[in-house]
């Protein structure tokens, strides 16, 4: 099993350097091989990153909605603090200790700037990156702490707003700037339901650029610690992926250490059923096909209970007394 989702700060917290040292960084592989798990990737958001910024800064002036600009402001206010060469230069570092990690990034699609994003990226010895979608334009349909993001759903409405994912995620794929579709079916999150027949076009329409583009999809258990209560993607999904020759990854998506490899039994229950029995790993951004393995042990009793990513309380939303810009 891996783990190919794992981010060091949560959300609700400014990055804090101190996590970046090879010691910290073993404490996460430790935490994953009890669970059996035998390799993380480290993929921290393109996003909490001063570099990042500077390459995206401004897209958000594309936007009507004031009230949604002026909050996305705020969030990479909050989020752009970190040093992207120190963070992949402690992340190679450990590698070269020996430690079961590779470097990663998760990177959010933006329309129209995703060129020089890849060209950033290019000068940085990555091994695979996460393609993601968390907002459609400034709306970002994720932040269930945040009463103006939710009320957007109201105003636009279920299946207009999967409508709208499936297209970003088209879009996402078809710049191949990335290797894995991180939670394919995030535009879920909220447990709002579509129409059948919509959710069913929006499915097939992810699981087909995935494969059109050669990227994996991620099996995640990050949906069970959301208001939805359900792994992404769901299991319609992830046999469609399985159909079309996808490949996999698994991952928790964790914010911190707290829950590194949660629920790995499940996932690789799921996967199992599905049909799969291999998983892709990477190195230097070329995936190899890995054993799927033995279901790992269940998990320990000790572990937190789903919600409890530190900063994240049960119902997806910022702990109390944290700003609203934080829940992914």
């Amino acid at each position: 099993m891996l783990d190919y989702h794992v981010h060091l700060w949560p959300h609700p917290e400014r990055a804090d350097e101190a996590e970046l040292a090879v010691e910290r960084l073993a404490v996460y592989c430790e935490r994953a091989a009890a669970a059996g798990v035998s390799e993380i990737a480290l993929t921290e958001h393109l996003h909490r990153f001063r570099r990042g910024r500077e390459i995206v800064e401004g897209f958000w002036r594309r936007e009507e909605n004031e009230a949604l600009r002026d909050y996305m402001i705020g969030y990479f206010d909050h989020h752009a603090t970190a040093d992207l060469d120190r963070y992949v230069e402690v992340v190679v570092a450990a590698k070269a200790a020996g430690l079961p990690i590779v470097c990663g990034l998760e990177v959010d699609y933006y329309p129209g700037l995703m060129d020089k994003v890849r060209t950033m990226l290019d000068g940085y010895p990555f091994d695979v990156l996460l393609g993601s979608v968390h907002w459609l334009g400034t709306w970002m349909f994720d932040i269930v702490g945040s009463p103006a993001q939710m009320e957007e759903w109201s105003r636009r409405g279920t299946d207009s707003g999967w409508r709208a994912y499936g297209e970003a995620i088209e879009e996402l794929a078809g710049t191949r700037t990335c290797d894995v579709l991180a939670h394919p079916d995030l535009i879920k999150v909220t447990g709002a339901t579509p129409d059948a027949g919509v959710r069913k076009e929006v499915e097939e329409r992810i699981a087909a650029a995935a494969a059109s583009s050669g990227m994996a999809a991620e099996l995640s258990s990050a949906g069970y610690r959301k208001p939805v209560r359900a792994p992404y993607p769901s299991p319609s999904l992830l046999r469609r992926f399985r159909e079309l020759g996808v490949p996999l990854t698994t991952a928790s998506d964790t914010h911190g250490v707290a829950s590194v490899a949660n629920r790995a039994p499940e996932l690789h229950e799921l996967a199992v059923s599905a049909g799969y029995s291999t998983l892709r790993a990477f190195r230097h951004r070329q995936g190899r096909d890995v054993p799927l393995g033995e279901a790992p042990p269940a998990e320990c009793p000790s572990r937190p209970a789903d919600g409890d990513d530190a900063g994240v309380a049960g119902d997806g939303s910022a702990a109390p007394a944290a700003e609203a810009y934080d829940v992914k």
